[in-house]
């Protein structure tokens, strides 16, 4: 009888191996194809970038061509664009906006996660209801709203509503739930820190894993933005990147040249990889310490 039952449970155990290296195969299949795809098209990029317009005319090609380096003087000697102040006014816009967007966010989320009041749960669920309207329908009143106070061809517009980001703050609450004790916030208290001391001395650095990755998010999410901007931005000095890569995709036939167009695309993306190598160090460092701690 109780040979049985061993012989039983050595079945169920090596049978439950083998279904945990099939589940464990399954899932790297899974994220090796979505890797796959992610690299591609990141390689076709970099390969249409280096063909000229006659040659992307001909079709589909997996080898880069020769024409980088005429492509590259061409998108940054056009006349009709200036990729460099293009540059600049995209990362001016979007570094303030994931600023403002990751401070606020992370300053509303404690104050709801650390303070009892009675219209607590009617801020939190006015704050997820508004998360869930799209932005796109109070697009034509922001934009009305901004010719009436005369905010047009201003950046104020792009930055200072990156203060009100309801994603933004879902995800930082629910971080602040897994990883801030509330005793920590009540001995910073006793020890007569003041609630901004608190907040950006002792939340703040528990918060940096949190934080990296929104400000990626929002960082990417306002560098890539050209709804708002191509409806408030018409001088060419205040233009941002994606409004000028537009702008080249709808040139006449006579001047199109999609060469220079993914040029410019790859171009705008450099930027992005850089502040993503920047800040995922302190997204492993903070796991890292958190795994250290616990």
């Amino acid at each position: 009888m109780a040979s049985n039952r061993q012989n039983t449970a050595d079945y169920l155990s090596k049978k439950g191996r083998v279904m945990l290296a099939i589940s464990r195969i399954f899932v790297y299949l899974i994220l090796a194809i979505l890797t796959f795809f992610c690299i591609f098209f990141f390689y076709l990029l970099i390969v249409n970038s280096t063909r000229s317009n006659a040659d992307l005319n001909k079709g589909f090609r997996l080898l880069p061509s020769k024409d980088f380096l005429t492509n590259f003087v061409n998108a940054w000697n056009d006349a009709s664009i200036n990729i460099p102040r293009g540059m600049v006014n995209s990362f001016i816009i979007a570094f303030a906006s994931s600023v403002l967007t990751t401070y606020f966010s992370a300053l509303t989320a404690f104050g709801i996660h650390c303070y009892e009041f009675k219209l607590k749960k009617a801020a939190f669920t006015f704050i997820l209801a508004i998360m869930m309207i799209p932005s796109q329908i109070s697009a034509v009143g922001f934009v009305k709203m901004c010719n009436v106070l005369g905010l047009t061809n201003n950046y104020i517009p792009l930055i200072v509503p990156g203060i009100a980001a309801p994603v933004v703050f879902f995800y930082m609450k629910q971080y602040m739930e897994s990883i801030l004790p509330l005793e920590i916030v009540e001995a910073s208290r006793v020890d007569g820190a003041s609630e901004f001391y608190t907040f950006n001395k002792i939340v703040l650095p528990i918060m940096g894993p949190a934080i990296a990755v929104q400000m990626i998010f929002s960082f990417v999410a306002s560098w890539n933005n050209f709804f708002i901007p191509g409806m408030i931005i018409d001088k060419a000095d205040l233009k941002t990147v994606p409004i000028m890569i537009a702008a080249l995709r709808s040139a006449d036939y006579a001047k199109f040249d999609m060469g220079k167009v993914y040029m410019l695309i790859l171009l705008s993306i450099l930027p992005v990889i850089v502040v993503y190598l920047f800040l995922s160090r302190f997204i492993i460092k903070g796991v890292s310490e958190g795994s250290v701690k616990g």
